[in-house]
């Protein structure tokens, strides 16, 4: 089951899509919605330590879209019967990276993406051919 969500510019191009999460718990709710009704209807089973990691890595790939990115241009939850993909897309060309100061230590904030990190088990970051970036996670149901 693949949900797409979209802002109301791109609706033309692709299949029809829900409104665009707007804040990173309307993303929440759409990946955990996503993930229980694929379950039910596919007998996957899906750990409430699977959802949470999920749900968590979802909260910062659209925090970091916010924040970073200059807003959410694109959203995507997919559901298999190994992992959660979620994929969000952003205006930025920039990498996502751990912050750190000129010694390498951590500076206030930038733990996001190194969260994502260790609980996805793949992340892909791509270039967008209109500009800007997708990020997509894959997050283990298990």
């Amino acid at each position: 089951m693949r949900e797409t969500y979209r802002n109301d510019s791109m609706t033309g191009l692709r299949e029809p899509c829900r409104t665009l999460p707007s804040r990173p718990a309307d993303a929440r709710r759409a990946v955990r919605r996503v993930v229980h009704e694929r379950c039910a209807a596919c007998a996957y089973t899906c750990d409430a330590g699977a959802l949470e990691d999920a749900l968590l890595v979802t909260s910062e790939l659209t925090t970091n879209a916010i924040l970073h990115g200059g807003g959410i241009t694109d959203f995507d939850v997919d559901v298999d019967g190994v992992g959660v993909s979620v994929s969000v897309s952003d205006r930025s060309d920039e990498l996502p990276v751990a912050a750190a100061d000129e010694y390498g230590r951590s500076r206030i904030g930038g733990r996001g993406w190194p969260i994502v990190c260790r609980l996805a088990r793949d992340v892909t970051v791509a270039d967008l051919p209109r500009g800007g970036k997708r990020i997509t996670a894959v997050v283990p149901l298990h």
